[in-house]
């Protein structure tokens, strides 16, 4: 693509290449003016979280997929070098919230079929109102006018053999989030019905809508596929759709139509996807049902908003169990999953920091209530409860939010497996199936923790104080907040190695 202008900016986080302006929607729409704050949102990592600029990405597979990468990407050489570097689409009428160009970033492993597709998260907006703060937040979240060039990858989207041991060798697609519609979007902001009136009154507004933005997040999905094609994805042996927060719940609502869209297309590729921490439970805090701004409304009225602003589009087979206007609870995976044919996996930490946030309870940063503490403890309970029916689960008794993107994720285990491997024998299992063959043993991919505390598996992320910016254990931090351990049967002046035995045990 040519690039008529490139502007150099040093955003605050990092964000450094800039985008030439004439991605802006050929259709004449007018663009936004863009701030400089690029600053994270609450359900999403800050800007490139799994994903910096300037660098690069790959991944590989299953035994059968490791033996087609070997030759382009043998285990024992150098990390590679080469980076995804970002496309936009051909179709110029599909676009970001501002009409900017959407696009996606891409690294080919030519010879390798197998290919991931991640989706980028961040929450979403629901209203004007709403979808006028993010914009001026989080402009990249709806706007590609501050996107970087080229993209390098982290966990699953690392190139790196040691970091990412089944999939580093596999053809990577990221595609950035800018339709703030969880995915879902099929078209402009709806029209609000005319009223009557008269002469240019009358004309003022019927030209009227309901906000500047569009919201195309599910067709966007589907105009990257077709991009694809001359790149040879219907090539594919193994598509993965993948993605975090709200790109792992665009996963769980998009994954039939992708599966649709790709075996029209002739592939007998298996589609498959994999979820991390979009796996989210209604909210049990009471709130206005007007509710204008982010921090006040709950997910399901933002949802309920949201679906009327985006012309979201949910699975048809769970839309057929809900009537009209009770769409919305086909975003919750747990009332989703039984509907879905496509293979799914979810990563989802027990205590999601994210579902912790819509009832406001923020770990290291106020005090905690014993009511609050009650709901931590009960979260986890029916996070295990919800995920029951799964097939495939990675769910570590952490608190934390998102995994698959980080550097580290190979140290985080559930009954003394890591998630690479579990993903590995869950992969394995799925060829064998295929093939007609018996499952390996002894290769588990159903792992959720059994004890019950927060952070009681010793493998989880470490807490860090807010107010001190020190890691701190979890007794330290509830002592921090204000809670009262000899309520909770614990004496913080009793034997540190019991207290320690006891929380690591899961109480």
């Amino acid at each position: 693509m040519k690039i008529s202008g490139c502007v150099t900016l040093l955003l605050l986080l990092g964000e450094v290449w800039g985008q030439s302006n004439r991605n802006a929607k050929s259709s004449g729409k007018s663009v936004k003016k863009v701030g400089a704050n690029l600053g994270g949102d609450a359900a999403q990592p800050p800007p490139g979280a799994g994903v910096t600029a300037g660098s690069s990405r790959s991944s590989g597979g299953s035994a059968e997929s490791e033996q087609e990468g070997a030759a382009a990407a043998p285990r024992a050489a150098a990390p590679q070098t080469d980076d995804m570097r970002l496309h936009f689409l051909r179709n110029t009428q599909v676009t970001c919230n501002d009409g900017t160009a959407a696009g996606f970033y891409l690294k080919e492993s030519r010879g390798n079929r197998r290919w991931i597709l991640f989706l980028e998260g961040g929450w979403c907006c629901y209203s004007k109102e709403s979808c006028d703060a993010r914009y001026q937040t989080v402009p990249r979240l709806m706007s590609s006018t501050v996107w970087p060039q080229i993209k390098t990858g982290t966990g699953i989207l690392s190139s790196r053999a040691e970091e990412n041991p089944h999939w580093y060798n596999a053809n990577r697609v990221f595609i950035p989030y800018c339709s703030s519609d969880v995915w879902t979007g099929t078209g402009p902001a709806p029209t609000p019905p005319t009223r009557q009136r008269q002469g240019r009154d009358k004309i003022k507004e019927r030209n009227t809508n309901t906000t500047e933005y569009s919201f195309m997040g599910s067709l966007i999905i589907r105009e990257v596929i077709k991009d694809l094609i001359p790149k040879g994805i219907k090539m594919a042996k193994v598509i993965m759709l993948a993605g975090t927060s709200a790109g792992g719940t665009g996963v769980l609502l998009n994954i039939e139509r992708v599966a649709s869209q790709l075996a029209q297309l002739g592939t007998d590729a298996q589609v498959r996807g994999l979820v991390d921490s979009g796996w989210f439970l209604e909210s049990k805090k009471e709130r206005p049902t007007n509710c204008p701004e982010t921090v006040s409304c709950s997910p399901e009225d933002a949802i309920k908003n949201g679906l009327r602003l985006w012309n979201g589009a949910v699975p048809e087979q769970c839309q057929q169990l809900y009537q009209k206007g009770e769409e919305w609870q086909c975003f919750f995976g747990h009332r989703l999953y039984s509907t879905l044919t496509s293979p799914l996996f979810v990563v989802q930490w027990l205590f999601d920091e994210e579902q912790l946030r819509v009832e406001n309870i923020y770990m290291g940063a106020q005090s905690l209530s014993d009511e609050q503490w009650q709901y931590i403890q009960n979260l986890g309970l029916e996070l295990k409860n919800s995920l029951r029916g799964v097939t495939a689960v990675f769910a570590p008794s952490c608190l934390s939010h998102t995994v698959i993107t980080k550097s580290e994720w190979m140290s985080f285990q559930v009954k003394g497996t890591t998630l690479p491997r579990a993903l590995h024998c869950w992969d394995r299992s799925l060829e064998a199936t295929r093939n007609n063959r018996s499952p390996a043993k002894g290769c588990p991919f159903h792992l959720v923790d059994t004890c019950q505390w927060p952070q009681c598996n010793p493998t989880c992320p470490a807490l860090v104080d807010q107010a001190t910016q020190q890691e701190a254990t979890l007794l330290q931090m509830l002592v921090a907040m204000g809670l009262d351990l000899q309520k909770l049967g614990l004496d913080p002046q009793g034997d540190a190695d019991s207290l320690a035995s006891m929380v690591s045990n899961g109480g």
